[in-house]
């Protein structure tokens, strides 16, 4: 069932945190929402829908996508928001820290991306946006995180790719890059530590990732930039 003119976005690792945030502020912007997590709970909201699963499975992103036009007729932004981050150093990343971890930050990407972006040709246009991490441009001794690195830094890049191979076409494709970011996935006690990574003094909140992915949303004469939402981080110490 689609609603004449209304947009729709998929949103990835969306059942808390960051995820929920980005569901939240593209109901408030108008857009019907697809959001899925292996998590997620089913929304009372009918313009969202909830899709279960692990975003690394092809047959995960085929599922969301599908329903996407199942339910709303159109995919109008993917925002690929579903990461795994393992800081370690890197000679005691194990086999499985790998194969998790380029699961989901690249496999996760890689299935649904394709598929937004065949549906997004067909309607003429779209936008693809990463949540990265400023440690893809910028490294810290602090923070020993070379798998991190590698998979945020490929987004990057690809985020470029793609803006250029599809910028006649109609796709935009940006990227994010996050400092420390106050979610469930940090023990209040690290607070305090990790506020101090960054130039600013503080861990960034949750809307300050959901106002720059809506920014970018808003700016459809901004395509293949990586915009850090970092505290500093990236600009140096």
């Amino acid at each position: 069932m689609s609603v004449q003119g209304q947009k729709v976005a998929v949103v990835t690792g969306a059942s808390q945190g960051i995820g929920a945030g980005l569901v939240e502020g593209y109901r408030k912007l108008g857009y019907a929402v697809v959001a899925t997590s292996r998590s997620i709970a089913e929304s009372a909201d009918p313009r969202v829908v909830t899709v279960r699963g692990d975003v690394a499975e092809r047959g995960t992103a085929e599922r969301v996508i599908a329903t996407a036009v199942e339910r709303f007729g159109r995919v109008d932004t993917l925002v690929n928001n579903a990461g795994i981050f393992v800081a370690k150093p890197f000679t005691e990343y194990t086999e499985e820290d790998y194969r998790a971890v380029l699961g989901v930050n690249v496999d996760g990407f890689f299935r649904i991306t394709q598929l937004a972006v065949e549906r997004m040709l067909q309607q003429g246009g779209g936008h693809v946006v990463q949540i990265s991490s400023s440690l893809g441009d910028q490294a810290d001794a602090k923070v020993t995180s070379v798998l991190a690195s590698l998979t945020k830094g490929g987004l990057q890049a690809a985020t470029r790719a793609l803006a250029i191979e599809y910028a006649e076409r109609g796709i935009r494709a940006n990227a994010v890059a996050l400092g420390t970011i106050k979610t469930p996935m940090h023990p209040v006690e690290t607070h305090e530590v990790l506020a101090g990574l960054h130039p600013v003094g503080r861990m960034g909140e949750i809307d300050d990732i959901v106002e720059a992915v809506l920014y970018l949303e808003k700016a459809p004469f901004v395509t293949g930039v990586t915009l850090p939402v970092d505290g500093g981080q990236t600009a140096g110490r």
